[in-house]
């Protein structure tokens, strides 16, 4: 059988044994937006849980519209031409609006990247920053959260007259749903506290999980350091497997992003009957398939459908590489995932940036075997990174199989980590 899986930025077409797939896990259907800025247009000037855009900006001196940065798929030429028409309304001029880059711990983007981001247009014309973690002067001080934790953020952000943020929600691995208050947290805070949200004691939380955020300690965290910094306005929306827009939330910041998960998991949670000895996943093509590191969401997000011990093979097409420095080195300095988890477990282990995506992994690799195919990093390369590389996913598909014999199933997620795969007998519940 013939299956389109989310790759890079065109797509791949496998040829897949009919007989050995026991389901396709597709998004559901949800239908797209007629007309994408009339809809933001009426998001914005009638808001859940608080005043209008427009009503919110007049009198102010000086605003800042916070976005995601180049490794979510937001359509910000859609959304940000609309908020920034609200905000002339109320009399800001372009001189009075930065646009700031929630890159996290992300690198910066700029040049033609920026461009992609936000359109030809607005980046020649208003003032675009990138958030820089490491840089401290960079930061404000907010002070301690409920567990004693420093909470450092943008000063950009937080000195702003008014804070806009703007996103998208789709199911995180951490998180639960990115979008809203993550946006912010981690997007906007300084290294000091990514040490915090990306630690150990919170990552190996039970609740610290894809589609969970009742009793999740990242969300938890970051719903204080959005209390702290302050978010006026909270613009948010939910694409479909085309990346059309099915659905805009805007307004007060829980109350939007509650919404926004809500019309989320609709489109997201996708039943099936059994695990499979073998799933076929993506990383859901570019912008998230463009990393090593990123694809680990969609090797994490395809956990729910794998029997224990059986492989995970994804798809992903790594045009930028494996990732940053230390997550490369962490990679290949591990000899295997018990080792690098005894390490940083151990009492007193110093935090490195990056470790967190390797644990993410080594929660997989805790699991069953993952094998990689990428037709832009080398099967021997990947084999630096605790997995196996294969040259094309038929192949791999093919040797899996054989593996777990001739009643091994194969389940396939095309949407990679964009998609909840949930047992029918839970979704039931």
């Amino acid at each position: 059988m013939r299956v389109q899986l989310e790759y890079g930025r065109q797509g791949l077409t496998v040829e897949l044994p009919a007989d050995r797939v026991t389901d396709v896990l597709a998004l559901n259907p949800a239908t797209p937006l007629p007309d994408e800025p009339a809809a933001i247009r009426a998001a914005l000037r009638a808001p859940l849980g608080g005043p209008p855009l427009a009503e919110l900006a007049r009198g102010r001196r000086n605003a800042v519209i916070v976005i995601c940065d180049i490794t979510r798929p937001v359509p910000n030429v859609v959304i940000l031409p609309e908020i920034l028409a609200e905000l002339e309304t109320a009399g800001l001029g372009v001189d009075d609006i930065t646009i700031l880059i929630a890159t996290g711990n992300h690198r910066p983007n700029l040049g033609d990247e920026l461009v992609e981001l936000v359109g030809a247009d607005i980046a020649s014309r208003y003032r675009i920053l990138n958030h820089h973690s490491e840089v401290e002067e960079e930061q404000a001080f907010l002070g301690n959260s409920s567990t004693g934790v420093e909470m450092w953020v943008d000063k950009t952000y937080v000195e702003a007259d008014l804070k806009i943020i703007s996103g998208l929600i789709e199911p995180h691995f951490m998180a639960g749903y990115s979008g809203g208050r993550k946006i912010v947290c981690p997007g906007l805070i300084a290294f000091r506290s990514v040490n915090y949200f990306h630690s150990p004691p919170l990552m190996e939380h039970p609740r610290a999980a894809t589609g969970v955020l009742e009793g999740n300690p990242l969300h938890q965290f970051a719903l204080e350091v959005c209390a702290a910094a302050g978010v006026d306005f909270s613009v948010n929306v939910v694409i479909d497997a085309e990346r059309r827009i099915g659905g805009v939330f805007a307004g007060e910041l829980e109350t939007a992003h509650a919404a926004g998960v809500a019309f989320c998991d609709q489109v997201c949670r996708v039943p099936f009957d059994e695990p499979a000895e073998v799933v076929l996943t993506t990383s859901a093509g570019y912008p998230l398939d463009a990393t090593f590191y990123q694809a680990v969401k969609g090797m994490v997000g395809a956990l729910p459908a794998l029997k224990p011990g059986g492989t995970i093979i994804i798809a992903a097409e790594l045009s930028e590489g494996i990732g940053g420095p230390e997550f490369t080195q962490m990679l290949h300095e591990a000899t295997d995932h018990e080792s690098f988890m005894a390490q940083i477990l151990a009492p007193g282990a110093p935090f490195t940036k990056d470790q967190w995506e390797v644990e993410k992994l080594c929660h997989v690799l805790q699991v069953g075997q993952v094998v990689v195919v990428s037709d832009k990093v080398p099967p021997v390369e990947l084999e630096r990174c605790l997995v196996r590389g294969a040259t094309s996913v038929e192949a791999a598909v093919d040797e899996a199989l054989a593996v777990y014999g001739p009643a091994a199933r194969l389940l396939v997620i095309p949407s990679g980590p964009y998609c909840i795969p949930t047992p029918r007998s839970d979704a039931a519940c």
